[in-house]
């Protein structure tokens, strides 16, 4: 064997065993990027899901907060509605003061007060109404501030009973905005 055909021999395997490894270059530069590919496709997909979920939160998020400044806004409303039905009805009630009727509702009042806490009673009222009570028959103690009514004691001081329109409108509150809403 020659030297020639010796370093031919070198030189053949040392390009086979270059050609082998490009080979294995090759093949793992390619798997490398088959898994570049799917871990960025993976990557972008948890991220893509991510500011879905997100995205979706914050739109709940906002939908919700519109509808309750939409209710609330609603509510605001109503509110003002019903004061203003309420100060409706206080002028009527202010109207209803002056009429005839109105001393027909005062002495139902004393008898039902009777009824309740006996035939001996002291009566608060308005001074508007002074008078009137005292023509009944009835004892007058002290002048109060109401639209109208009265407050009504036993003469022994134990038992009071409110019959004034404030109170009488704060009782029958909730039937009284049921009724109107139903009218709204």
């Amino acid at each position: 064997m020659s030297i020639e055909t010796f370093l031919l021999e070198i030189e053949n395997r040392k390009k086979r065993e270059i050609d082998s490894l490009d080979k294995d270059l090759a093949e793992k530069k390619s798997k490398l990027q088959t898994e570049l590919n799917i871990t960025v496709k993976e990557i972008q997909e948890k991220f893509a899901n991510e500011a879905k979920v997100k995205s979706e939160r914050e739109y709940a998020r906002i939908i919700e907060a519109g509808k309750l400044q939409a209710k609330k806004i609603m509510f605001d409303a109503i509110n003002a509605n019903m004061q203003s039905a309420f100060d409706v009805i206080q002028k009527e009630v202010e109207n209803y003061t002056k009429s005839p009727q109105y001393k027909k509702a005062l002495e139902t009042m004393v008898n039902s007060a009777k009824k309740k806490l006996g035939q001996n009673i002291v009566v608060h009222c308005r001074d508007e109404d002074k008078s009137v009570l005292k023509d009944m028959g009835v004892t007058v103690d002290k002048i109060i501030k109401t639209l109208g009514g009265i407050v009504v004691e036993n003469k022994e001081g134990t038992k009071e009973l409110d019959l004034t329109f404030e109170e009488l409108l704060r009782t029958n509150e909730d039937q009284i905005k049921s009724f109107l809403s139903e009218r709204m």
